[in-house]
């Protein structure tokens, strides 16, 4: 049985920044961190991992063999060649969780060879901050707890929805690269604000703040994103002007464009 309370060993393949915030968000939800073995060629770097969370470091042929749960925190370029590599040393029971990017459950089980459970998993870079949407995608062969074992951890890292596999390309359109269409937007309203005659130290801080207490106000309220737009507007006046020129230039056209061709590259990528 695969719980918080009695995980069994994790091995956790990718050491980066997405890895990383996983190992924390295991913690955070109550695995010990001698459950857990990371598999890390940069030296440097497995240390700071055991330094920080107390964590082990397994070479990867052992640590796989020795996994109940394989995190799989990868580029999609590596993947392929990974799976491969360790297909022979993969126990049947372990249950693999996939954060790589457009690589469907079927992919990796026909390239691991084998019947496995898998859950599949777009996570975000508010992950890293305890403010994640994670969308995840159950494979055939998942128990119910092994299930409620991948809501749990990742409840961790923020939220948790489960999606239809068919639908992983679209979640990754809208959340997994959603804070970057959020970033490009900020950034465009600080050159913006520097533009018009502000310093960019008080056009970066009057920007940030804005949005923040925006996205705050949006998750506190019960009102929709378009009722807080409405009550910000006054008609003629200066939040109508820019609107307008928003609408003029259909914006969202623009932002659905944008979202279709991170969509389909997410599809290229499988």
């Amino acid at each position: 049985m695969t719980s918080i309370e009695n995980p069994g060993h994790i091995a956790v393949i990718g050491a980066g920044v997405m890895g990383e915030a996983l190992i924390s968000a295991l913690i955070s939800a109550g695995v010990k961190p001698d459950a857990i073995s990371i598999s890390e060629k940069r030296e440097e770097r497995a240390r700071e991992l055991i330094d920080t969370y107390g964590v082990r470091v397994e070479e990867l042929v052992s640590n796989v063999l020795a996994s109940d749960v394989l995190l799989l925190v990868v580029k999609p370029q590596d993947a392929t060649s990974l799976l491969v590599e360790i297909k022979e040393v993969l126990r049947p029971q372990t249950l693999v969780i996939s954060f790589v990017a457009g690589k469907s459950i079927g992919i990796i089980s026909t390239l691991l060879g084998a019947d496995l459970p898998i859950v599949r998993v777009m996570p975000n870079t508010p992950t890293l901050v305890g403010e994640g949407m994670a969308a995840i995608s159950i494979g055939p062969s998942v128990s119910s707890e092994q299930s409620q074992f991948v809501r749990d951890f990742l409840s961790a890292t923020g939220r948790v929805v489960e999606v239809d596999e068919s639908l992983q390309d679209a979640v990754t359109a809208v959340s997994g690269s959603g804070p970057a269409y959020f970033f490009y937007f900020v950034e465009a309203m600080i050159k913006a604000g520097v533009d018009l005659g502000l310093s960019e130290a008080v056009a970066n801080e009057l920007t940030i703040q804005t949005i923040v207490g925006a996205a705050k106000l949006l998750s506190t309220s019960e009102k929709s994103p378009s009722t807080l737009r409405e009550n910000v507007t006054s008609p003629n006046g200066t939040t109508a002007a820019a609107l307008a020129f928003f609408s003029q230039s259909d914006l969202p056209t623009i932002v659905k464009k944008a979202m279709t061709a991170a969509r389909d590259r997410s599809r290229e990528l499988a």
